[in-house]
């Protein structure tokens, strides 16, 4: 089992920059596919990226592709995305997520454990 601590959300300006972390206990976070979902208010939760065990391979929803960028220290037990570019229209919860399956998903009920999430805000 592991347990995750999102943080690094904030407020932030149209066109700045952010970088979430996610904090896993357990010794075997590296077993883990991780990915990042969000949430706006009213809005059902989303799929924003995923990266594999090694970090080698990753992957993005369309609406954040060359603005986001998902990386993972093993040794730190911590899964980061940084977010550059920022519009209002990524403003919401972001959550990161593990899964024991070694494909990445974009279906939120394949991941097991859940962060409790963390709010981005983007003004305009």
């Amino acid at each position: 089992q592991v347990q995750l601590v999102d943080t690094g959300g904030g407020l932030v300006q149209a066109g700045g920059s952010l970088r979430l972390s996610c904090a896993a206990s357990g010794r075997t976070f590296s077993s883990y596919t991780m990915g990042w979902f969000r949430q706006a208010s009213g809005k059902e939760r989303e799929f924003v990226a995923a990266v594999n065990w090694s970090g080698q391979s990753t992957y993005y929803a369309d609406s954040v592709k060359g603005r986001f960028t998902i990386s993972r220290a093993n040794a730190k037990n911590t899964v980061y995305l940084q977010m550059n570019s920022l519009k209002p229209e990524d403003t919401a919860v972001y959550y990161c997520a593990a899964t024991t399956s070694l494909r990445y998903s974009v279906v939120e009920d394949e991941y097991e454990y859940w962060g409790q999430g963390t709010q981005v805000t983007v003004s305009s």
